[in-house]
């Protein structure tokens, strides 16, 4: 009977919030993943609020909803953010190799170039190669003071805020950490870290589904992941692995992105699909979620991550670059609500 009456009182709290709209998305907060660990204990309601620095509104408004409920004591609300950063994405892969990274780099170049203020999480613990990409070599990490306790001070290189892993490391070392030390970095990292003002962090994710990945999943405020993968069967099996584990926390999925799509002919420019053709649209259709980019092949694409020199801001020619813009200006739409009413402040 206790058990009956606290599932009876669970769903009569989650119909409340799922009338919290989040106007920039346009959804409720439940299927947008913002509402996180959430428990009735003794008539008192406790719920994690995972949100961006433009969205603490919320907040009253669910406590206003809540307080229609009789048996409610009181509602406690814990808010869970990064300070100064509007919009959190995770940038994710099913399996190494599908230039998850590639695609991570370009995505910030590129909206960069669209006038936002762009910081990049290298939490790629297993292969974190942000800082290279970005043509910085070995750097120490400053440590500064703040009102709210020491932070790590972000690298900064082509307008781009980088903290990354591989700055913790010896080079050439392998990053041979077990998991509670795993899950300590990861969670300083997630929140010391003194970004200043941010319109987009992206998150570059490690492949698969471990516990680094679960562990940043459920500490930061993502409101949605881009899922990177190339046309080939074996790839799409592992991204839909990638997929329920974003689904158990309940973190939308933005879209899909597949790299290596096809060669272009550099003398009659015709197409050809060297991993085959049509698995990022099956699985952009399975999910019901936009396919925002097919990005070709471009030895470019390597050489620029290689270098420094990214091809969504060298190559002007570049049918790759074109890709990239289109994704970012894609993204800046659908989040362009939330940084212009956090600009207008």
């Amino acid at each position: 009977m206790m058990q009956s009456k606290a599932n009876f009182y669970q769903q009569e709290v989650v119909q409340l919030l799922k009338q919290v709209i989040e106007p920039t998305l346009n959804n409720d907060i439940v299927s947008l993943g913002m509402v996180r660990n959430l428990r009735i204990v003794d008539d008192y309601i406790y719920l994690r609020l995972y949100i961006g620095s433009h969205q603490h509104h919320l907040q009253p408004e669910i406590q206003s909803k809540l307080s229609s409920l009789s048996w409610c004591k009181k509602t406690y609300i814990q808010i869970c953010t990064i300070p100064g950063v509007k919009t959190t994405l995770a940038v994710s892969s099913g399996k190494g190799g599908v230039g998850k990274s590639t695609t991570a780099v370009n995505l910030a170049a590129a909206l960069k170039l669209q006038g936002a203020k762009v910081g990049l999480l290298d939490a790629d613990v297993y292969g974190p190669n942000l800082p290279q990409m970005l043509g910085l070599g070995q750097a120490d990490i400053q440590v500064i003071n703040t009102p709210t306790g020491d932070k790590f001070l972000p690298l900064e290189a082509q307008g781009i805020k980088l903290m990354s892993v591989g700055l913790l490391a010896e080079a050439n070392r392998p990053l041979a950490w077990r998991g509670p030390v795993l899950h300590k970095i990861i969670t300083q990292f997630l929140q010391d870290v003194e970004w200043g003002e941010l319109d987009y962090l992206l998150i570059d994710l490690p492949p698969g589904t471990g516990d680094a990945q679960i562990t940043i999943i459920q500490e930061s405020p993502i409101c949605g992941v881009i899922l990177v993968t190339t046309p080939q069967q074996v790839a799409l099996a592992d991204v839909r692995r990638n997929i329920y584990m974003f689904r158990q926390v309940g973190v939308p999925v933005l879209g899909i992105v597949e790299n290596m799509s096809y060669l272009i002919c550099g003398d009659c420019g015709s197409r050809t699909y060297i991993f085959g053709s049509g698995g990022g649209e099956q699985l952009a259709a399975e999910l019901q979620a936009p396919l925002l980019g097919q990005i070709p092949i471009d030895k470019r694409i390597c050489s620029g991550g290689d270098t420094g020199n990214l091809i969504a801001v060298s190559e002007h020619t570049s049918l790759a670059r074109e890709v990239f813009i289109e994704i970012a200006i894609a993204l800046n739409t659908t989040f362009s609500t939330a940084n212009k009413l956090n600009q207008s402040v």
